[in-house]
């Protein structure tokens, strides 16, 4: 059993100064994105699935070109929601995070909700419940106890999910049977249409996902690897 986690590539945060909330991808993202595809295309999944945002349905299109296969969104993956700055100066969210950054740890689990975006442990709560519902689904469930143990089905299913640096690292501290943290996108720092990989590994009562792989970039260029 093999996860394989994708982050899009390099969105279009502002143009001419001004936020833009649903970003397309760049220049240079579109050529992450096709890059990423061209290292996957010869990896059997039996599913490749995407983020609903503009920028992950973008990185996805020419992986699902290579392979064949018509797109799948899963709701479940969108990253956390921040407030709207839409048509406003970049610098206005940019002080925003800042600011949240340089807050006491325990308070960062609010993040940026009195801003009117997602809290941080809202986030967290939201993509752990979903990646659960949707192991369950496939026949991946973790078996009670205090060690991140699991029933696996089927052992040789291959899964790649194409998403985002928060909801991919939320993903990964789960798998792993990590506490999560307000910081979840510092403590994995996955770039640009990087590759991540957790594989099972067979225990003696079930299976462990070990990372064997993370924010793999060496099928970009060096001038287009970015954050």
């Amino acid at each position: 059993m093999e996860m394989v986690l994708v982050r899009h590539g390099e969105p279009e945060w502002v143009v001419d100064g001004l936020n833009i909330d649903h970003p397309p991808l760049t220049e240079r993202g579109r050529r992450q994105a096709a890059h990423m595809a061209e290292a996957l295309s010869g990896e059997p999944f039996h599913e490749i699935l995407a983020s609903p945002l503009e920028r992950a349905r973008e990185t996805a299109a020419p992986l699902y070109v290579r392979q064949g296969r018509t797109p799948v969104i899963e709701e479940w993956l969108r990253e956390i929601r921040s407030p709207v700055w839409q048509g406003t100066p970049r610098e206005k969210a940019d002080v925003a995070f800042a600011e949240e950054r340089l807050r006491p740890s325990h308070e960062r689990w609010h993040g940026l909700a009195q801003l009117g975006g997602e809290a941080n442990r809202d986030f967290i709560e939201r993509i752990r419940a979903g990646c659960k519902a949707f192991l369950i689904a496939r026949g991946i469930e973790a078996i009670p106890g205090d060690l991140p143990v699991w029933r696996i089905d089927n052992p040789e299913m291959r899964i790649c999910l194409v998403a985002h640096a928060g909801t991919n690292s939320a993903v990964i501290s789960y798998l792993l049977g990590l506490q999560p943290t307000p910081w979840e996108w510092d403590r994995f720092v996955l770039g640009h249409a990087s590759i991540t990989r957790l594989e099972a590994l067979q225990l003696g009562d079930g299976f462990t996902f070990a990372l064997t792989r993370l924010a793999d970039v060496e099928h970009l260029a060096v001038e287009d690897r970015t954050l």
